[in-house]
């Protein structure tokens, strides 16, 4: 077999388990998913399963890492456009992907999730704050409340528009900020 066509196989086979994943955490949620499951519902077999994937949480691991990594690219391609529209090209990011950050952090999602994105946002937020130990609430903080607007956002069938809340969503963000520097 040549490796273009294992690479096709690879791909698809990756493919058909993301889908799966999304579909099952919809229906039964995360934490109650087996493996058997995911690849009975995607009709590959467990051994490919194991051959990409140590477990459902390394799946999930690589199309969180996958995501953001698309997800910071729409961020920073064109970094000298102002923060608000990268910020607004975050939701954007947010709603082309609306089915599976929905999954991964509505009700039936994972927990485990839902804090790996508090921490990369937590990240991306620390570099717009000052080195102090309040700082690191205050990061901590902002990055959960990014969160829970996503939550809110995609729960709520996306009310607005990805520029409207990241507007709501940078005010509020630069308000704790704001009060976070004042604090000496």
């Amino acid at each position: 077999m040549s490796q273009s066509t294992e690479n096709v196989r690879v791909r698809r086979t990756r493919k058909l388990l993301r889908e799966a994943l999304v579909e099952l955490i919809e229906e039964r949620g995360f934490d109650r998913l087996t493996v058997g499951e995911i690849t009975e519902r995607a009709m590959v077999s467990r051994a490919a399963f194991y051959r990409n994937y140590r477990d459902k949480y390394q799946l999930v691991e690589q199309i969180f890492d996958e995501a953001m990594a698309a997800l910071l690219g729409t961020m920073t391609d064109g970094a000298e456009r102002p923060p608000l529209e990268r910020w607004a090209a975050f939701f954007e990011h947010v709603a082309r992907y609306e089915r599976l950050y929905g999954a991964l952090l509505g009700k039936k999602g994972s927990p485990w999730f839902a804090t790996r994105m508090r921490a990369s946002l937590a990240t991306m937020v620390s570099e717009h704050l000052p080195p102090k130990p309040s700082g690191e609430l205050v990061q901590t903080l902002v990055a959960a409340m990014f969160v829970q607007a996503i939550t809110w956002w995609l729960d709520n069938g996306r009310p607005s528009t990805p520029e409207q809340i990241a507007n709501q969503t940078a005010q509020l963000a630069s308000a704790v900020i704001a009060e976070a520097k004042s604090w000496a």
